[in-house]
């Protein structure tokens, strides 16, 4: 699917998916990176979910692991349950994985009158790790998460001490023009109503070519029925917030950061699926050009915009390459 046929797609209100996590021989059948054996479920995540208190609201969070903090940013309309495969190849002694919902996506509760824009996701951030009382991370982001982190990176240079970027907003493809109908249905309310709701009803819809789905994921067997429910449950039960967050993309909030990206001195590595139609496939390499320290890229070829969740090993892999850690 093309960026053209997507919006297409889009423009007739076809219905949005979440991400899940193929099978393993499906995964290594496609020449993909292969899941752990044994893969967190929904139960076991939504079990070690807490909540820190903050000004912000109540921050659903996850966090396994000892050692020195890694901070993962998850895509929209995902929530920390994407970075479940990651969580198991490397929560153990070497790192401490925390994984927070975005203010307007899964299970954190906002408080009244909160912003959901990017600037307020990364104030709510700071908060969220001072509350944890975890003075600096290795930061792991994917889709409007990966915008986050950017901002992140130049306002709060000395509380990160590395960068994994995947899939993302860019200064230049902010916001990409395929998020234009998902902002023309959020201003009218609709959003939910005519994306979400109709693929938490049909689970196969939303794993249909027809669905987002088919546009984001690498495998036709994302997402799982359980990772729908993760996802677009409380999206659904709560259509006001998430009106809000998407909003929150409407305005190029990245832009004039390139001068700070090439200032920046956090050691940052781009890993992009090439697959994907969302964002510009020139976005890897203006990246690798933008930010002062980077460590260059690593393409794959056949993922889309969510691969992180599908190729849990892979984004393991690089980040205990970029941490210096075996």
């Amino acid at each position: 699917m093309q960026r053209r046929e997507f919006m297409g797609w889009a423009g007739g209100a076809m219905a949005m998916a979440a991400a899940g996590l193929p099978a393993m021989a499906q995964a290594a059948s496609a020449g993909a990176g292969a899941a752990p054996a044994a893969t967190t479920d929904a139960a076991a995540w939504n079990a070690a979910r807490r909540f820190a208190k903050t000004r912000f609201g109540e921050i659903a969070y996850v966090d396994r692991g000892s050692g020195p903090a890694a901070l993962f940013l998850h895509g929209f309309p995902l929530n920390g349950f994407q970075w479940r495969g990651a969580f198991d190849c490397l929560a153990g002694d070497r790192r401490r994985c925390i994984a927070p919902d975005f203010m307007g996506l899964g299970y954190t509760k906002v408080a009244a009158g909160q912003s959901r824009d990017p600037q307020a996701q990364v104030d709510m951030l700071l908060a969220f790790l001072d509350e944890r009382g975890v003075d600096a991370v290795d930061l792991v982001a994917n889709d409007s998460g990966g915008g986050v982190a950017q901002l992140f990176v130049v306002q709060h240079p000395q509380r990160v001490r590395s960068l994994l970027l995947t899939n993302c907003d860019t200064e230049p493809d902010c916001p990409p023009p395929a998020l234009k109908p998902v902002l023309d249905l959020s201003r009218e309310g609709k959003f939910v109503e005519q994306w979400l709701a109709p693929d938490l009803a049909d689970k196969r819809r939303a794993r249909s070519a027809q669905g987002l789905g088919g546009a984001t994921f690498s495998f036709r067997v994302s997402p799982t029925d359980e990772a729908v429910d993760m996802y677009l449950g409380p999206l659904v039960r709560d259509p006001d917030n998430t009106h809000a967050y998407a909003l929150g993309l409407e305005r190029n909030f990245l832009a004039g950061i390139e001068p700070k990206l090439k200032a920046s001195r956090v050691p940052t590595r781009i890993v992009w699926g090439m697959a994907d139609d969302i964002f510009l496939s020139s976005s890897p390499d203006y990246l690798d050009r933008a930010f002062g320290a980077s460590r260059g890229v690593r393409r794959i070829a056949e993922a889309k915009l969510f691969f992180p969740e599908e190729f849990p090993d892979l984004i393991a892999e690089e980040a205990r390459k970029l941490w210096g850690v075996s």
